[in-house]
């Protein structure tokens, strides 16, 4: 319509303001960083001066600057594994927690894994007169520790704060419970504490949040904020005469006749027979006749060569080699060690416990009282190399945090998220791969778990095994198991005596049951009683460990 611009005439304005726009958010994020941030630290340049290694002997491990793999930025690098690292950096001024939002933040990157080590902070409070920094180590007093630690069964993002108990003027530390778990990869990874002083703590880990907890809450944290108001006398002792046990055995108890202790748990099965094929002339294992006696082998200084051995051939079809045995079997007369029934204790009184008495350490309180944060530590103790830290961060307001994560942590963690994807994707084939042979070699442990193959077992479970470490000769092994089963399968259908189950070692034979004993016999001796006899009786696995 007349009068009206066209849309190519507003494209330059439409430009202006997209770009006005842009520059807007920069500036606005711009403003966050310098205007909002307590203290942040990137690791752009040199730390050394700013940050100081402790001067305490133990610390060996050595810091570095160093370039976070597949990034050009910067980042504060362990160095060495098996070490223990400690490092501090003094505030300018001291963070008060009192009353206000803190938030706590920072990037680390494991970029060899953890499998036992911290990489954790801690949020010193103002040391005692004359504290320098070069004695910083595992006994200066923090306020806050925060961060992942990952130890054999140990796996937690920590949140630990130290408080004063006003009554005993002792800190104690309380610990969150159902922490969140350190992610396992190696990519760059943001831990959050977002700490409202007076009510609660938020973990956040990439931005998304993990954990919410109220510090006065027994559900949260461990030992509670606020002591119990009465604890058990110390003083008070138990009476020499309170029978506290519930059952006694039955003193007038008599072991029967029949109950011989003596037994053996184990008898050699007389109805056996030896399987039919059975080689007895041959050996299990013979002298390798591939081998030869290496050129520098001298025989007076090395002795008389001898070849390796190797599996006897002949032994892989048949169902054994050697000198046979008659397999052993659970003693039916085996009865076990005979012990008094329990019968109701007649002087039992209850559990004791010592009385109850005003706690003098407990104190009221509505809100937690924290210490200022006047440093900022690192002191750890790690197996692994290759921890990389960055963009430490203290800031009063959630939205600082947020521009950080969004403008320095999830433009590295894109990156390092797509070449993962990538080098997924180019292992699937050698995943699919893995998944055949996987599925064929369970296939094999079922075979052999067939009833009427009990005889051939061992055999067939000793060439799997060594099928699965030497991949090479899995082709053979499947012709070898299929020959056995035709075999067998003949003479069953054909004519043939059934083979005897029968073992290749003298000691197989099933679980022993203990007899039970006349009276009534107390469970913890029938647990006990068990476990040695399935220790005793355990047979050889026909199936993998998995």
């Amino acid at each position: 319509m007349e009068g009206r611009p066209k849309i190519t005439e507003l494209r330059p304005v439409l430009l202006f303001l997209i770009a006005a726009s842009f520059a807007f958010q920069i500036h606005a994020s711009s403003q966050d960083h310098d205007l909002n941030a307590i203290f942040h630290e990137p690791f752009n340049e040199s730390f050394q001066g700013r940050w100081i290694a402790s001067a305490k002997d133990e610390y060996k491990g050595v810091w570095k600057l160093s370039k976070s793999e597949g990034h050009d930025d910067y980042g504060l690098l362990v160095s060495e594994k098996a070490r223990k690292y400690a490092l501090v950096k003094e505030l300018d001024e001291a963070v008060s927690l009192k009353g206000r939002t803190i938030v706590l933040q920072f990037e680390v990157r494991l970029q060899k894994s953890l499998e036992c080590g911290g990489a954790y902070l801690k949020y010193l409070r103002p040391q005692e007169a004359g504290w320098r920094p070069e004695g910083f180590d595992n006994d200066s007093p923090y306020s806050i520790m925060f961060g992942p630690d990952k130890c054999s069964t140990t796996n937690r993002v920590h949140f630990i704060f130290k408080h004063k108990n006003p009554r005993s003027g002792e800190y104690v530390e309380h610990h969150l419970k159902n922490t969140p778990t350190v992610p396992d990869d190696k990519l760059t990874h943001v831990y959050t504490a977002i700490v409202k002083a007076d009510s609660e703590v938020r973990i956040l880990v990439d931005g998304e949040e993990k954990k919410k907890a109220r510090f006065l809450s027994a559900q949260d944290f461990e030992p509670t904020l606020v002591p119990s108001k009465t604890i058990p006398d110390p003083n008070d002792k138990k009476p020499a005469d309170w029978d506290d046990r519930p059952t006694i055995p039955d003193p007038n108890a008599v072991k029967p006749d029949y109950w011989d202790e003596n037994a053996p748990i184990e008898i050699e099965d007389e109805e056996a027979v030896k399987p039919e094929g059975w080689l007895d002339d041959e050996p299990y294992e013979i002298d390798d006749p591939e081998a030869t006696k290496p050129e520098v082998w001298d025989d007076e200084e090395d002795g008389e060569w001898e070849p390796p051995k190797v599996e006897n051939p002949k032994c892989s079809l048949a169902p054994g080699c050697g000198k046979w045995k008659r397999p052993m079997k659970r003693n039916p007369a085996y009865k076990g060690k005979w012990h008094r029934p329990l019968i109701k204790n007649p002087s039992y009184k209850s559990v004791w416990k010592p009385q109850q008495i005003p706690n003098p350490h407990y104190f009221k309180t509505d809100k937690p009282d924290f210490e200022p944060i006047a440093a900022i530590g690192i002191e750890i103790w790690t197996m692994q190399d290759g921890i990389l830290f960055d963009n430490i961060l203290i800031a009063d307001s959630e939205k600082v945090a947020k521009s950080y994560r969004r403008t320095t942590w999830k433009p590295k963690f894109k990156v390092e998220k797509e070449k993962q994807r990538a080098e997924e994707a180019a292992a699937g084939l050698s995943f699919g791969l893995y998944s055949i042979h996987k599925i064929i070699f369970d296939l094999l442990y079922k075979i052999a778990g067939v009833s009427f193959l009990d005889a051939y077992n061992p055999k067939i479970i000793d060439l799997i095994d060594k099928a699965e470490k030497q991949p090479n000769i899995t082709t053979g092994v499947i012709v070898s198991v299929v020959v056995i089963l035709l075999t067998v399968l003949f003479k069953i259908l054909f004519g043939g005596k059934k083979p005897t189950v029968a073992a290749h070692e003298p000691n197989r034979g099933a679980a022993a049951e203990t007899a039970t004993n006349p009276g009534t016999r107390s469970s913890e001796v029938k647990a006990d009683e068990s476990e040695k006899e399935d220790a005793a009786l355990r047979r050889r696995s026909t199936r993998r460990e998995t």
